[in-house]
């Protein structure tokens, strides 16, 4: 019960504190990652301090590069709106001009058929649910939590790559005999780093098949448009639809022919299944030993507790969980339940006096 109870406030606590939680898990992934250059620093007589500053220097350069590029193309997205609302009335024209005949039949059937309200009847307002973007942006809050997140994220990365050591003695003290520290933080950092690495890879391969289907279809640019559509077809459920949108929204004012969206739709499919069933399967999730149903309903979980951030940082957090599992053997069932490849246990129970004494009559008789 007192684990139980102790479950439960965590989750509170994630829940409440997500800011906090999802600043500290998204610094230490990305000093996980960086560490490696920072030891490579070292050897070239850097020291460390000079190290980590310069790494997290220029993976800040790189990101402000990225979201200043795309603050530039959401800009002329929005100078052209207009003309990209009005290509969309065009296309969609027809079927909204059926949707309306329909509703308009189906609305003087219903009133033909309903009786008239009573005099001094009151009208009964329906509050509307709330916006599935109130729960994509659950963890994160406002724009503001954002930005204090995006804010404070290179400072902790920055001062977790300086005390690693330090970390690494205290972690080593809490844990005292039951975990094995080292084994648990290779395991750790390996498993961060190969999901990190492969994804990058994977994403780039898929970027450069989508460049290429978009100069061919002769859909501009190709090169910004297939790196956006290559990466958003890494993202788990939400990728497929993300990583359509984006070439057909620009090819709203390019393309000619319906073939041109038939074939970025049929590719951008294609890449995204090939991608979610081979090849993350195979380079991946090799490395992550969790089942499809628990990184499902992981996904699930942490994508209702932090929104979109729990639904990035899913796979390995279910995956961290599953390697916390294995390194305590009291956690052994909850360990089999996120395998990949469960394992067998056999179920142990006592044996009665009278169960004994029967027991040669029943192999004799057998």
């Amino acid at each position: 019960m007192l684990t139980l109870v102790g479950v439960l406030l965590a989750i509170a606590f994630c829940f409440f504190a997500s800011s906090i939680c999802i600043a500290v898990v998204l610094a230490s992934f990305m000093a996980l990652v960086a560490d490696p250059a920072v030891q490579y620093l070292e050897r070239l007589r850097v020291p460390r301090t000079l190290a980590a500053g310069l790494i997290v220097l220029a993976g800040a350069a790189v990101l402000s590069v990225m979201i200043y590029g795309s603050y530039l193309k959401l800009t002329e997205f929005s100078d052209n709106f207009d003309v990209y609302a009005g290509r969309i009335r065009e296309l969609i024209a027809p079927i909204s001009s059926r949707v309306q005949h329909v509703q308009q039949s189906a609305g003087e059937l219903v009133k033909d058929a309903t009786p008239a309200a009573p005099k001094g009847s009151r009208e009964v307002q329906v509050r509307d649910s709330t916006a599935w973007a109130t729960y994509l942006a659950r963890g994160v809050g406002s724009l503001s939590g954002a930005l204090v997140i995006a804010g404070v994220v290179p400072f902790l990365v920055f001062f977790m790559l300086i005390v690693r050591e330090k970390l690494y003695t205290a972690f080593k003290a809490l844990a005292t005999s039951r975990l094995d520290i080292d084994e648990l933080v290779t395991k750790v950092k390996g498993l961060v780093v190969g999901y990190v690495v492969g994804n990058v890879w994977i994403g780039a391969l898929l970027a450069v098949i989508s460049i290429i289907t978009f100069w061919k279809v002769g859909l501009k640019p190709a090169v910004a448009l297939g790196i956006v559509s290559g990466l958003l077809n890494l993202i788990p459920f939400l990728g497929i639809v993300l990583a359509v949108s984006v070439p057909l929204i620009a090819g709203l004012v390019q393309f000619q022919s319906t073939g041109q969206f038939l074939l970025v739709i049929a590719v951008v499919s294609a890449l995204h299944l090939i991608s979610a069933n081979f090849l993350l399967p195979r380079f991946v999730g090799s490395r992550l030993d969790v089942g499809p149903v628990a990184a499902t309903i992981g996904l699930l979980f942490w994508g209702w507790l932090w929104g979109i951030a729990g639904i990035f940082l899913a796979v390995p957090l279910t995956a961290i969980m599953k390697l916390l599992a294995d390194s305590d053997p009291s956690l052994a069932r909850f360990s089999n339940l996120l395998a990949r490849n469960p394992r067998i246990f056999l179920l142990r129970r006592k044996v009665t006096a009278g169960e004994k004494r029967a027991q040669p009559v029943l192999k004799e008789t057998g």
